[in-house]
């Protein structure tokens, strides 16, 4: 049976605008949730539903298929179950949609792994994803009315200790999977039913503004970064211009060039080597004036034709992994540079061929930051690292 993961991204977010597309820790929402199901190798195809421009094309740069979706399923009223039915009508091809919601950026492949085990191997008609939580509930009481709340799920002259109970199941929204039959009843969970319980390390689920800085750091520690595990980054090379630089050249009457940078990108260079990295530049154009007054104390290359080749020469040079290696750049010359590194990063305005070669987007601009932020970035990845050493 053809499986196809489907990830419903209207454009019209009212809590959030353009959530599914606003950067967290770095990567488009959405490109979490497609990274994950893409790497889990289990689907025959990976969707996107949405009725807008920017979020097909950032759909496509994390390699799924697009289904433009009509106005009729687009609307504030619209569910998720019209959305689906609407794709299913258009792709006969498929037998089973596993609807994954682009808010739950924690999700790993094992997690869908092991449900398409549950449709395939099992026979479970739908499959949806739940967290356990231990939380006392008691019932409403609205205004005005005269009565007393009662406990729904305790006895409060016997309260439970958390080890002693056992907590209840709760649906995270993470994910929906349904074979077609269900669905063109108008059901997304219905026949033989399972449920698949995640670690609430992994249940993130994003709705308004207030979720958003809890989730960034719950990603860093508990997300999916990729197939191959992280190492620890011992070589930053960050481009000059546009990325250390704002890029913009200024000439007096006198014929010299003048550049401007922010302190705080020389800050981060410093934090970096404190750390034991190598920061090292690079650009395409003779800077060494200006890196000489700039004073950085970094190993520079400039005048390069071929900036993929000189990054491979010093890897060799230092023995490293592609894993080892960080890249900073903003250009079209940068993009090789950027998918070869194990981690990459754009200054915010970097050009939209950089963006989608990178696998972090600063949200600062080159010269304004960038540097700062992504040395940032790499300190709280290496933290991750050094976890999971721990563990």
């Amino acid at each position: 049976p053809h499986l196809a993961a489907l990830v419903l991204a209207r454009g019209g977010s009212k809590g959030i605008p353009l959530k599914n597309i606003k950067l967290l820790a770095g990567v488009p929402l959405i490109g979490w949730v497609l990274r994950a199901a893409i790497d889990a190798g289990v689907f025959h195809s990976v969707w996107v539903s949405t009725d807008h421009d920017e979020i097909e094309k950032v759909a496509k740069q994390f390699g799924a298929q697009v289904h433009r979706r009509s106005p009729e399923v687009s609307q504030d009223s619209s569910t998720s179950l019209e959305a689906i039915t609407e794709f299913l009508n258009y792709h006969h091809e498929v037998d089973i949609v596993g609807n994954i919601q682009a808010t739950s950026p924690c999700l790993h492949p094992s997690d869908l792994i092991k449900v398409v085990d549950l449709i395939q191997k099992e026979g479970f008609d739908s499959v949806f994803s739940v967290v356990r939580r231990h939380q006392f509930r008691w019932s409403e009481v609205k205004k005005g009315e005269n009565k007393m709340t009662e406990p729904q799920n305790l006895n409060p002259a016997k309260r439970y200790r958390r080890q002693d109970w056992p907590g209840e199941l709760y649906e995270n929204g993470s994910f929906y999977f349904a074979k077609r039959h269900l669905i063109e009843k108008g059901y997304l969970q219905g026949g033989k039913m399972a449920y698949y319980e995640m670690r609430a390390e992994h249940s993130v689920d994003i709705d308004i503004d207030i979720d958003w800085p809890i989730a960034e750091q719950r990603v860093l520690s508990f997300g999916y970064f990729g197939k191959e595990p992280l190492k620890e980054v011992k070589l930053l090379v960050c481009s000059i211009d546009g990325c250390l630089t704002n890029g913009r050249i200024y000439v007096t009457e006198d014929h010299k060039e003048m550049v401007s940078y922010d302190y705080r990108d020389i800050v981060g260079i410093d934090l970096l080597k404190k750390r034991g990295i190598q920061v090292r530049v690079i650009s395409d154009r003779d800077c060494s004036k200006t890196l000489s007054a700039m004073q950085l104390g970094c190993v520079a290359k400039v005048s390069v034709t071929n900036k993929l080749q000189i990054l491979k020469d010093w890897q060799e040079d230092m023995g490293l992994s592609w894993k080892e290696v960080a890249y900073l750049g903003n250009e079209e010359s940068d993009v090789e540079c950027l998918k070869q590194a194990g981690m990459s990063g754009v200054p915010a305005d970097a050009c939209a061929a950089a963006q989608k070669a990178a696998g972090y987007i600063c949200k600062s601009r080159g010269g304004c930051g960038a540097v700062r932020e992504f040395a940032e970035h790499i300190f709280l990845l290496l933290e991750k690292v050094n976890s999971a050493r721990k563990q």
